[in-house]
């Protein structure tokens, strides 16, 4: 499930919640004016007095060609209008505002699909008519949605679920030490210590309705009301085939109306694979995303064979982009050396994500100092691409500091860099992720589709710590604290009847 790194929070912070992203429109371009030289200061012609000079001919010339464009204006319009039997300007197109109701189901239901490492414009790529319908009759994030940072795939999957930054949810890189009893995190680990927040499943159990899952990263942890019940909450085991997981979701359909989840989660972990190996732009990249949208077409044929296709709320979204590495793009810790040494074991993680927690009598700011001091001189090469920070120091957007988990020294990486403690011999390329959620390759996908999203809107990108609260409102349930906005519902879901 993606291969980045994760470290640990302890913190009873509570989380605030955060302002809706807003996006201002472009201003209009301004109207270039046509401008005419109407100076007549040079001398007067001779011609005799009964011939027009050359202002007159311009100011005539230019007469009739106005005249003759409002006359055919004038002709247009009355043709135009006349066209129509009621001769009255064409009826705008209707604008939905209202959730459609349901034809079948008997409630509600959510599907949440996770294809991991989908960057935004993987839709491109190849002929995607599934996805491509679920955009066409739905609502798209029209330049994609935005991961929390750091951009792995446990930190967002669960931010998707809880509505929480990573330095709130706990999940803080895909591994990482507690700091008080060095433990080690693993996306091996269910125990629910690690695993703060209050996930979906959760949330939908303890408004006595009922949840399943296919894979999701903190699913299989019995927190809470969730006890990961058999048959509705399945042990990730990546070699399960795709058509399969898709087929097992299908069948949750089949059940009498009331025993129907009424949210289900089911991920995939293309092309995040094949991401990692081969770049974003290798035509396996190609195929990864062609199989995808086989996928979701296998799920829609189901759906509708069933008659329940349009009740059922399908948002389909990724956890982070992509983006190519190679070894040229390398920054080595030893070179530092002249200004200050970093063992490896003050490294928590290199790429992409810097995390480095000094050892006790080690002044973490002094580690900065002589860090970014080096990597300014111009004598580390590629050091210029490397800036470090001291947690706290952050820029605030990244809500990366409020956990013990997060190490007190973090390195921001250049798109595409890498950090490696040595020099050595092995070269290659591929891609990788957790950079900077600013950066435009971080960004995946949403889209919606059902009765409560309407059809062929296109929305401005948006963290992905909002989807928790679609899910709850389109649930109509109560949902958990969470640093999503209550308000920003408004903004993509149909109002209910």
């Amino acid at each position: 499930m993606g291969s980045d790194s994760l470290s640990i929070l302890t913190t009873s912070t509570k989380p605030t919640p955060i302002p809706i992203p807003t996006q201002e429109d472009p201003s209009n371009p301004s109207t270039a004016l046509l401008s005419f030289n109407t100076d007549s200061s040079s001398s007067a012609p001779t011609d005799p007095p009964h011939k027009p000079n050359t202002t007159t001919i311009v100011f005539i010339s230019l007469l009739l060609i106005a005249c003759v464009a409002i006359s055919a204006a004038i002709a247009f319009a009355f043709l135009f209008f006349s066209s129509s039997p009621s001769a009255s300007p064409p009826a705008t197109s209707h604008v939905e505002t209202q959730a459609r109701p349901l034809i079948k189901l008997p409630h509600p239901v959510v599907l949440l699909i996770s294809s991991d490492g989908f960057r935004f414009g993987y839709q491109f790529k190849t002929d995607t008519p599934n996805i491509g319908r679920l955009i066409g009759n739905g609502t798209e994030a029209e330049m994609g949605l935005i991961p929390v940072f750091p951009t792995l795939t446990f930190p967002n999957h669960y931010s998707i679920v809880t509505g929480l930054y990573p330095a709130y949810h706990g999940i803080i890189n895909n591994h990482f030490l507690d700091p008080r009893t060095g433990e080690a995190f693993t996306m091996g680990s269910h125990e629910p210590k690690w695993w703060l927040g209050e996930p979906l499943w959760e949330t939908v159990v303890n408004n006595g309705l009922k949840a399943s899952t296919y894979f999701w990263p903190g699913s299989e942890v019995r927190k809470g009301s969730w006890t990961c019940p058999d048959k509705f909450c399945m042990n990730y085991n990546g070699s399960v085939p795709f058509e399969e997981r898709v087929d097992t979701v299908l069948s949750y359909f089949d059940l009498p109306g009331g025993e129907i989840p009424s949210f289900m989660t089911l991920y995939f972990e293309d092309p995040d694979h094949q991401g990692h190996q081969v770049g974003p732009d290798d035509p396996e990249i190609t195929e990864a995303v062609a199989r995808i949208d086989m996928m979701i077409g296998r799920l829609i044929e189901g759906l509708e064979k069933r008659g329940i296709f349009e009740d059922v709320n399908i948002i389909l979204v990724g956890d982070h982009g992509m983006v190519g590495t190679c070894d040229k793009k390398l920054i080595f810790l030893d070179d530092l050396n002249p200004w200050i040494d970093i063992p490896a074991d003050w490294v928590l993680s290199h790429t992409p994500l810097l995390a480095i927690r000094p050892p006790p009598g080690v002044e973490p700011s002094d580690v900065v100092a002589k860090m970014n001091q080096g990597l300014k001189s111009g004598k580390v090469e590629n050091g210029k691409y490397l800036r470090v920070y001291l947690k706290e120091e952050l820029p605030s957007r990244l809500h990366y500091s409020a956990s013990d988990r997060i190490p007190p020294v973090i390195g921001m990486i250049e798109e595409g860099f890498k950090v490696e403690q040595k020099r050595t011999k092995r070269k290659e390329c591929g891609g990788a992720h957790g950079y900077d959620n600013a950066v435009f390759s971080m960004r995946t996908i949403f889209v919606g589709h059902g009765p409560q999203f309407a059809r062929g809107q296109k929305v401005p990108s948006f963290e992905n710590v909002q989807i928790y609260n679609l899910v709850t409102s389109i649930l109509k349930i109560q949902g958990a604290s969470n640093n999503g906005s209550a308000l920003f519902r408004e903004s993509i879901l149909l109002s209910s009847p």
